[in-house]
């Protein structure tokens, strides 16, 4: 597509590509709108303790195949109830990637524990197993697995390692509910693993966790933390009853998304300036929360990844730079590295996420997608050079929160 061809991109004035912007989420699901009805006819959403959230655990200890579920707040308090849960304490060490969630890294901070970060796999830009051993000394008590923008740790290789040294995994699956990883549902290679019910989250509530394990010791250690004449990170009755709808339909939909997925990859192809995340084996079955891409400024003139974002937003779809890493938001005193962290650092440069709402809505939806990448690259040129009037009016940055 050239410049003669292609209609002026929103950025620059031209009619957005989704004018309506990126499809809304949650859903509406006929499911949870009776769900919430029930709520009020019975008032169970005003109960401390009624049906849903034992059946939200009776649900998700059959889903995940595991006989202990405890439900919190937040995902992020998952973590920090996981890590406690395999007895993380002050002055131990926890393992996890250079590019993950910040508050994985908090989490490890608030248990006055140290966070060793250790560099990606530069194929897949997941945690780099081969340098796990490197990364272990006598303080460590964790390792801290996230498999994030639909990409997987190798987990045997984690679970080879961390079983020969005799050190729990905590896993994070908040962006990948319902993934198989070597033939074993994603959650359960770790010692225990952890959910999120966040508001964007593929299961969401707006805000809700989940930590499940099979380890008896593990659940009673949690429950003696967050048993205190009542519960200290609860999760509602309400919030209970709206997840388990979801749950008998998170398959069918995680199965959409990928259809779509391979549709948008095989669209786009080899010269898009987006390539996306490798999978290691094709014995992996992905959920996608956010679809990882690693960005390539060249192949759009140069264009700054953060550019290319607002361009991408303006046309009514839902692109967001990836995570920071961790190594370059945190004071070095706080965190101990092994090795180079080379690989952390381009993901923290070069990724780029698309939000999974757009992944249910089929052909039309990867259409769109592609159409937006391509106007704005025929007009890369053109937007750089009205860089500084762009970003001096401030191109929208409320389609996607």
């Amino acid at each position: 597509m050239n410049i003669q061809n292609a209609e002026k991109p929103a950025i620059l004035g031209g009619p957005p590509v989704r004018p309506e912007g990126p499809p809304t989420w949650p859903r509406s699901d006929p499911l949870v709108d009776l769900a919430i009805r029930n709520l009020l006819t019975t008032g169970d959403w005003g109960r401390y303790h009624g049906p849903h959230v034992p059946e939200l655990c009776r649900r998700l200890s059959e889903y995940q195949n595991v006989e202990h579920v405890l439900l919190c707040s937040s995902g992020t308090a998952a973590v920090e109830l996981a890590l406690r849960g395999v007895g993380v304490s002050e002055k131990d060490e926890v393992i996890l990637a250079g590019y993950d969630f910040k508050a994985n890294f908090q989490n490890i901070l608030c248990l006055r524990a140290t966070p060793v970060l250790v560099d990606l796999d530069p194929s897949t830009w997941q945690l780099d197993c081969s340098r796990l051993e490197t990364a272990i000394s006598t303080r460590t008590k964790a390792i801290l697995i996230s498999h994030l923008h639909g990409g997987f740790v190798d987990m045997p290789k984690v679970r080879e390692i961390a079983d020969a040294q005799g050190i729990p995994v905590v896993e994070d699956i908040c962006q990948c509910p319902g993934a198989m990883l070597f033939g074993r549902l994603a959650g359960n290679w770790g010692d225990v693993g952890v959910h999120s019910f966040g508001g964007s989250k593929l299961l969401t509530a707006g805000r809700g966790g989940a930590v499940f394990t099979q380890r008896t010791d593990i659940a009673e250690r949690i429950k003696r933390y967050v048993h205190r004449g009542n519960e200290a990170y609860p999760l509602s009755e309400a919030q209970a009853a709206i997840i388990r709808p979801q749950i008998d339909q998170l398959d069918f939909l995680n199965e959409s998304r990928r259809q779509t997925v391979r549709r948008l990859c095989s669209r786009l192809g080899e010269g898009a300036g987006l390539t996306a995340l490798q999978l290691p084996n094709v014995n992996l079955v992905p959920a996608y929360y956010k679809v990882g891409f690693r960005y390539r400024a060249e192949d759009f003139q140069g264009m700054s990844r953060s550019l290319f974002v607002k361009s991408l937003r303006a046309e009514g779809i839902a692109f967001d730079p990836g995570f920071r890493g961790l190594h370059l938001i945190h004071a070095s005193r706080r965190f101990r590295t092994a090795g180079e962290l080379t690989q952390s650092s381009r993901a923290d440069a070069e990724m780029l996420t698309l939000h999974h709402p757009v992944l249910i809505h089929g052909n039309e939806a990867v259409d769109e997608v592609v159409a937006a990448i391509e106007k704005v690259r025929a007009w890369s040129e053109e937007i750089q050079s009205n860089r500084l009037t762009i970003e001096n009016c401030g191109a929208d940055q409320t389609l996607l929160q």
